[in-house]
């Protein structure tokens, strides 16, 4: 293609509302330009990189044998009242209703309606398994869209959903798109890490993130540094560790009570009391499904995980309590909090358990307990693993490790739902002995769109984008240094021809710009491979090869240019 027949508006200066690298170099490299706020419009180059993806997602799910449809975006309530997710949802779910009053919704995922379309098709186990997928354009109306395609509204996904007559076969299925996955991000040229996640909205048990590994991402990461535990820091698991250096056999000091003036933070009675943070036990109380009011215990250098949280209490909804409410119930004012005599329920991370000289709120303003002994002074209804997993745990998976912390950026899930949805919406099969059950179901996700923003994060410089081959929007950039130049304009067409020929993608900036110009917006759109042709190079009968990401240059005869470069697009695609 050539550059003044092709719409590429690029721009000089980073747009005022971008933050992030990849929003900042897809609106300066005319590839999006936002229609409202989370919501773009992808202009040719960023569509050809979405279809390339799209090309290897499909070849790699139909490899692995599933098959495409397309299902509507708009669905009726009726079938997400059917699985329980009209009421849990919440407002990212973008509700509307038709001309007749019937309530409708933009689909974010498509659970519900693939289950309706197979509990009306499938009777019995000779027709199951299979695995049906589609790529579609998704809505979620996000309450602070931000960092372009990293979280907009609408945004286009690869979403795959298997059936299966039970859990053996349906964990069989999981493994195979586990490793279709692997296959797909790696044909895409990122480097990623799968990690264990939770289920979050869509439900089930069991389930992986596929995350790109990129400085700036939103997802905290921790993985083990002896062996390939990895996980989503929402979902880490941590290890209990034995209280040591004690003779728990000793009696305690006894229970003192110390005025602490003003003091209410963690930080600042420490500072106050000159004792480290791990010595506090952390009082928070959380409204639990809108009603009961639960005290969790973390010690001071920990942060709770309220996913974890929302497992051990069983609930649907969990939010920290309003201090009005708090004070209601317990007469003590904010900062002052503690287990001791507390009078509502209480729940204590497995760091607690057994400790000794810890200082936790007295229930009295102005006022803390010192020398507290948790088996002495205070029992909570229940122990576990409450809180987040941060570096230097002990890998709860092996004996030799601790965990590391990266970021991520999320592109990819994969879900075990079981009989989540097959259950409430009557999704059933008749097995061989003529009996009614529920099939059992898989959930996979690939974030299209977001994949290009991703794939940006990882793979720039200075001065713009760096695309892997395999999803570039062109294989090789062919810039003229001035193509009115009669010599210049023969060997650029000539080898536009041929390479084209060959089955390479060519983009020949054919502008009437200054070569400053022109090697910028090079830069900026990150072809991997500039060919230039000019005066002083053809004085030597010669062009300049320069691979983008390396920066490295050479200089190839006229001659050769059009094998030599067929010959090193060859080699980096096979990569």
């Amino acid at each position: 293609m050539r550059w003044s027949t092709t719409f590429i508006p690029t721009l000089k200066e980073d747009p005022a509302d971008a933050e992030v690298i990849s929003h900042k170099l897809l609106v300066r490299a005319g590839m999006i330009r936002q229609v409202s706020r989370g919501i773009y419009d992808y202009l040719p180059l960023a569509l050809k990189v979405i279809r390339k993806i799209e090309r290897i997602v499909r070849e790699e799910m139909d490899r692995a044998g599933a098959q495409e449809l397309l299902l509507p975006i708009a669905s009726p309530a009726e079938l997400w009242q059917e699985s329980g997710r009209w009421e849990v949802y919440g407002k990212e779910l973008l509700r509307f209703k038709d001309r007749h009053e019937r309530d409708f919704c933009l689909g974010p995922t498509h659970e519900e309606v693939i289950t309706d379309l197979v509990r009306r098709v499938v009777r019995s186990y000779r027709e199951i398994p299979f695995n049906l997928y589609q790529i579609q354009t998704k809505f979620r109306d996000e309450v602070r869209p931000r960092f372009g395609l990293m979280r907009g509204r609408e945004f286009i996904m690869k979403d795959a959903y298997s059936f299966h007559a039970d859990m053996e076969d349906c964990r069989r299925e999981y493994e195979n798109m586990f490793q279709t996955y692997k296959r797909i991000f790696t044909r895409c040229g990122l480097q990623f890490r799968p990690v264990e996640a939770d289920t979050g909205a869509i439900g089930g048990t069991l389930s992986h993130e596929f995350q790109v590994l990129a400085d700036s991402g939103e997802d905290a990461l921790v993985s083990c540094n002896s062996c390939d535990y990895a996980a989503n820091v929402l979902k880490a698991e941590v290890r209990a560790q034995r209280l040591l250096g004690r003779n728990l056999k000793e009696n305690s000091p006894p229970l003192a009570k110390v005025a602490t003036p003003g003091k209410k933070s963690v930080a600042e009675v420490a500072d106050f009391l000159s004792l480290p943070p791990e010595k506090f036990i952390k009082t928070l109380v959380y409204k639990v499904d809108h009603a009961d009011l639960v005290a969790v215990l973390v010690r001071g250098d920990h942060e709770i995980n309220e996913l974890k949280v929302r497992s051990v209490l069983d609930c649907q909804e969990l939010v920290l309590a309003e201090q009005v409410e708090v004070e209601k119930a317990t007469h003590v004012a904010q900062g002052f909090l503690g287990p001791i005599g507390l009078g509502i329920r209480v729940v204590a991370d497995q760091a607690i358990q057994g400790m000794r000289e810890a200082v936790t709120g007295a229930n009295e303003a102005n006022f803390h307990f010192v020398e507290v002994d948790q088996e002495r002074d205070f029992t909570p209804s229940a122990f576990a693993d409450l809180r987040m997993a941060k570096v230097g745990d002990l890998c709860p998976r092996c004996d030799r490790g601790s965990l590391e912390c990266h970021r991520g950026i999320e592109v990819g899930q994969v879900f075990y739902l079981g009989k989540k949805y097959s259950e409430s919406m009557g999704a059933t099969y008749l097995d061989a002995d003529g009996r009614e059950r529920p099939i059992e179901m898989g959930c996979y996700g690939i974030g299209i769109s977001r994949l290009l923003a991703a794939a940006i994060e990882q793979n720039h410089d200075s001065n713009g984008i760096i695309w892997p081959f395999s999803i570039a929007p062109f294989h090789v950039h062919l810039l003229p240094i001035n193509y009115k130049e009669e010599a210049i304009k023969e060997v650029t067409d000539k080898l536009y021809k041929e390479l084209s020929k060959r089955e390479i993608e060519v983009l020949v900036d054919d502008r009437d710009e200054r070569p400053g110009v022109k090697f910028k917006d090079a830069d900026l759109i990150g072809i991997p491979l500039r060919v230039t042709v000019g005066a002083k190079g053809l004085e030597k009968g010669c062009v300049e090869l320069r691979w983008r990401r390396e920066g490295r240059t050479e200089e190839i005869p006229v001659g050769e240019a059009d094998k030599k470069i067929t010959a090193s697009v060859t080699e980096a695609l096979r990569v």
